[in-house]
Formats: structure tokens, C-alpha cells, sequence
């Protein structure tokens, strides 16, 4: 069966990242650590995910009219992602990320969002008919939340399913959240829209049921290390993560939507997306940068039932 098409709109960021043994305390200065350029952005990292994991993928951003943006158009056409609705800025440059991430994986991040910041409502609606034709659209929050409500207001009125990622972590008003077929909070973003703490498996069950309970219809909580915890109306499962060694968690939760989104295109059931997803993420943590780090399809295939 053929899947269905997804539509990705978010940002795209070059990514500066320095490689160290911690992150610096404020008004520290560390003379350590390995440096690299690598692109990024939530959006940018999805659109790659969805494409290098078998998904027929269509990108909406922004770019600036320079060197990075030039690249990242380049860059999308060689992974197969439709770029008719990249849009390009001469007043503003193209997005960058200061990325610090410590000898544990975790990481620090600082974005100038440039043209992201100014991805318009009629920017979205010269897209209109690649949404039309769309069976999901695949958001996120770097970009302005006008813009964000905007197109998933016109994709849910087009019955296209909406499956954000609300990060970065920000309170979300009712309105959009009732339009939202599947959010993907990690449990900072969890805590922020549910206004529970989430420290552990009991207060993220405690926060993913508050959500659900706000009008989205499906929150699948990621947990690291721990796994990521799907609640609907009808229940609640933890999906055990795979055991790995962290190298760098930059992008993990961008290839867990990204792989959501192509295993739900395919009409899997949600329990066996999730798992793909999460499989998809286990791999890309053991590895630097967020591009960089995303994996290929054939790289899950035989790891997984249904999964073909």
C-alpha cells in the first residue's frame, strides 16, 4: 500500500556544536572540547527523518538568501524531500544553533532563529494543496506560534492528522491543543503544558492523562532512556527504549517524530510506530550531531515486526 504523504513545516538551523566534558556553569569558560558544523533545526531534522526512513516527505520553511541557505536547499534535495515550498529571505539570514554537549550526551542549546522567525500564515498558504493532499502534517515550535496555529488550524480542517512536537517547551493554548491528533512532548515540555512536574513514571502517566484531558487525542510522552508512554482515552503503555550508550542526545526527539510519522503513514497501529520510533531514536543518540545522526531505513529493517 502506498503511504500517505507528509507534510513537515519547522525550522531550519546550521548547527554549531562543541563536543566537551561538561557544560560550563554561567560565567565559566572551558578550554576543552572538539568543534563541528552539522545542519539542524526541529523541522530541517524531521523532514530528513521522515525521507531517510522511507516517508514521502514535503518540507515548508524558511531559509535565508545566503551560504546556509543555499546549502540546506541542496542538502534537502539530495535526501528526496520536496523543496517546491522552501521560501527564501533577502533581510533576514538563515537560522544557527550553539549546541555544548557534555561527555553523557546531554546538551545546551542556544538558537538565533533568523528567517525561522518570520515563516508566515502566507507562506503556508501558497502550500495549501501539498497540505490538501497530505495524509499528516508534522510540526513544531520554532517557528512563530501564529504560523503554528495557522496551518494546523487549516490541516485539521482538511481532515489531515496533526502530530506536533512542542518543542521548544512553551504552555499551548486549548484551541490548538483540541486540534492536535498526536502531540510529542519529552517530559520538560510535558510538565510546561500539564503544569505536573514530571520526575518519574508515575507523574508522567499523571501529566500525559492532564493533556489528553485538555483535547488532544493521543500523547506519546518520550522518556529518554526510559522509554516514551502513549496515552489516549482508553489507556495508557510504556514502550521500553533500547538499551544503548548515549553519545549525544541532540535530535533524538526530532527522529522519534519523524519516524512516528512515517511508520503512521504506512497505517501501522500506533504501538508498532512507536516502537519503530523509538528504535529509530536509540540509534541516533549513539552518535554526534543531529543530521548526522539520523538513521536510514535499512538500518531498522529485520530489527522489528511489521516493519518492512
Amino acid at each position: 500500500m502506498k503511504s500517505k504523504k507528509i507534510v513537515v513545516i519547522g525550522s531550519s538551523n546550521m548547527d554549531m556544536v562543541v563536543k566537551t566534558e561538561r557544560i560550563p556553569a554561567p560565567g565559566e569558560t572551558i578550554l576543552s572540547g572538539s568543534f563541528f558544523m552539522n545542519p539542524g533545526g526541529k523541522g530541517a531534522n524531521q523532514a530528513v527523518a521522515v525521507a531517510r526512513l522511507g516517508g514521502d516527505v514535503v518540507f515548508i520553511s524558511k531559509l535565508g538568501n545566503d551560504l546556509f541557505g543555499n546549502q540546506f536547499s541542496e542538502l534537502f534535495k539530495n535526501e528526496g524531500i520536496g523543496i517546491n515550498h522552501l521560501v527564501y529571505d533577502d533581510q533576514h539570514p538563515s537560522g544557527i544553533a550553539l549546541i555544548t554537549v557534555d561527555k553523557k550526551g546531554e546538551n545546551s542549546i542556544v538558537v538565533a532563529s533568523g528567517a525561522n522567525a518570520f515563516l508566515s500564515e502566507t507562506d503556508i498558504d501558497t502550500a495549501r494543496e501539498e497540505i490538501d493532499k497530505a495524509g499528516i502534517l508534522l510540526i513544531q515550535l520554532e517557528i512563530p506560534m501564529d504560523t503554528v496555529e495557522y496551518a494546523v488550524n487549516y490541516a485539521s480542517s482538511k481532515a489531515v492528522s496533526v502530530i506536533l512536537n512542542p518543542a521548544p517547551a512553551r504552555t499551548l493554548s486549548p484551541e490548538l491543543l483540541k486540534q492536535v491528533d498526536i502531540l510529542t512532548p519529552n517530559e520538560t515540555e510535558a510538565g510546561i503544558i500539564s503544569g505536573i512536574d514530571v520526575t518519574d513514571i508515575e507523574s508522567a502517566e499523571k501529566a500525559a492523562r492532564a493533556i489528553c484531558a485538555m483535547g488532544v487525542k493521543t500523547v506519546i510522552l518520550t522518556m529518554g532512556p526510559l522509554g516514551a508512554l502513549i496515552c489516549d482515552k482508553d489507556r495508557i503503555i510504556l514502550k521500553e527504549a533500547e538499551k544503548v550508550e548515549a553519545v549525544d542526545s541532540t535530535a533524538a526527539g526530532d527522529v522519534f517524530s519523524g519516524a512516528l510519522a512515517v511508520a503512521l503513514s504506512e497505517n501501522k497501529d500506533i504501538e508498532t510506530a512507536v516502537d519503530f520510533a523509538c528504535k529509530a531514536a536509540a540509534i541516533s543518540v549513539t552518535r554526534l550531531g543531529a543530521q548526522s545522526s539520523i538513521p536510514y531505513r535499512n538500518e531498522l529493517i529485520g530489527t522489528m515486526l511489521n516493519i518492512g
